[in-house]
C-alpha cells in the first residue's frame, strides 16, 4: 500500500453532517490546510496504490507503425471518510471509542478535505464508490498502430492494408484505491478498437488487437481487419489520410466479498498513411 499526498491545488472545505454545517474554529487545533501549500500535512494524505509499473501515455512512431495517441484515465468525483491523527482529545461526553475524521473527495484530480469531525463510530466503507476512484486512477496505454504494407513513403491504391493493435499496448492494467482495512482493485481490460481511415469510408469495429501479418501470408490476401484505400490521398491536407484508432477497455472491479463492472474507458491513436496511385509506364517499340 502506497501514502501520496493528493496532487494538484488542493483545497480544504467544510463538511455537512447529518445536514448540519461543521465551521472551523480557530481553537479547533487542525482546522483548515492548504493543501497546496503543504501537502505533506497529514490532513491532505490519503492511501492508494497503484500495483505494476506507469502506463504510457503515447503510442510512439516509427515507420509508419506507431502513431501518436492519447492515454486513457478518468476524473471521476467520489468521497470517503478517513481517519485524522491527531492528539486531540474526543469533545466532551464522548467516549473513546470515536475518532475525529475528514471527508476526503476527488474530482478531476484535484483533492479536498473537510474540517475534522467527532464521529462516534468509524463510517461503513461504500465499495462502489470506492471503485470508482480506483477507476479514476487507472493509467492506460495509447494503443500502437501496426501496418502491412509500411506506410512509408506511402501504401498503393487498392492494396489491401493490414492493421491491429501491438500487443505490448495491448494488456491489463490495474489500480487500487483503499481506506483503512479495505482495498478494491478496479481492471480495465482492452477488448475492441474501432478504426477510422480518413478516407470518407465507414469505421470499422474489430473484436481484439487485430490479426497481425507475418512473412507466410500471401502479401495478396485482405485482412480480417484491415482496409483498401481505393483513392490517392494527393489532394487531402498533408497529402495523406489520418488513420485513427480508437480502443474500448471494459472496466471491473472487486474488493471484500463484492464486485462488479463500471463504465468503459477509450484510448486512442493516430497516423498519417499516405496512398499513391501506381502509374504504368508504356513504351513503344522501335
Amino acid at each position: 500500500m502506497l501514502r501520496r499526498p493528493l496532487l494538484g491545488g488542493l483545497v480544504a472545505s467544510v463538511v455537512a453532517v447529518a445536514g448540519m454545517a461543521w465551521p472551523a474554529r480557530a481553537d479547533d487545533g487542525i482546522g483548515h490546510v492548504d493543501c497546496a501549500q503543504s501537502p505533506t500535512a497529514p490532513e491532505c494524505e490519503i492511501t492508494a496504490g497503484i500495483p505494476g509499473g506507469p502506463g504510457g501515455s503515447n503510442g510512439g512512431s516509427g515507420r509508419g507503425n506507431g502513431g501518436s495517441g492519447d492515454s486513457g484515465g478518468n476524473a471521476d468525483s467520489d468521497c470517503y471518510w478517513l481517519p485524522v491523527d491527531s492528539d486531540r482529545p474526543p469533545p466532551a461526553g464522548k467516549g473513546p471509542e470515536g475518532g475525529w475524521y475528514a471527508r476526503t473527495c476527488l474530482s478531476d484530480g484535484v483533492g479536498s478535505q473537510a474540517t475534522p469531525v467527532w464521529l462516534d463510530q468509524a463510517p461503513g466503507v461504500d465499495l462502489p464508490d470506492l471503485a470508482q476512484i480506483a477507476r479514476s486512477r487507472l493509467s492506460l496505454t495509447a494503443p500502437r498502430i501496426r501496418t502491412n504494407p509500411d506506410t512509408e513513403p506511402f501504401v498503393l491504391v487498392r492494396v489491401p492494408v493490414w492493421l491491429w493493435v501491438d500487443p505490448v499496448t495491448w494488456q491489463a492494467r490495474s489500480a487500487t484505491a483503499s481506506v483503512p482495512g479495505v482495498t478494491v482493485t478496479a481492471t480495465a481490460t482492452p477488448t475492441r478498437v474501432r478504426w477510422s481511415f480518413g478516407d470518407g469510408t465507414k469505421d470499422l469495429t474489430c473484436l481484439g488487437p487485430g490479426k497481425p501479418w507475418t512473412p507466410d501470408m500471401d502479401p495478396r490476401a485482405a485482412s480480417p481487419c484491415g482496409h483498401t484505400y481505393t483513392r490517392s490521398s494527393a489532394a487531402t491536407a498533408g497529402n495523406a489520410f489520418r488513420l485513427r484508432a480508437t480502443v474500448t477497455w471494459s472496466v471491473t472491479w472487486s474488493g471484500p466479498g463484492a464486485g462488479g463492472t463500471l463504465d468503459p474507458l477509450t484510448t486512442t491513436a493516430t497516423m498519417a498513411v499516405p496512398v499513391g496511385q501506381s502509374q504504368a509506364v508504356v513504351e513503344r517499340a522501335r
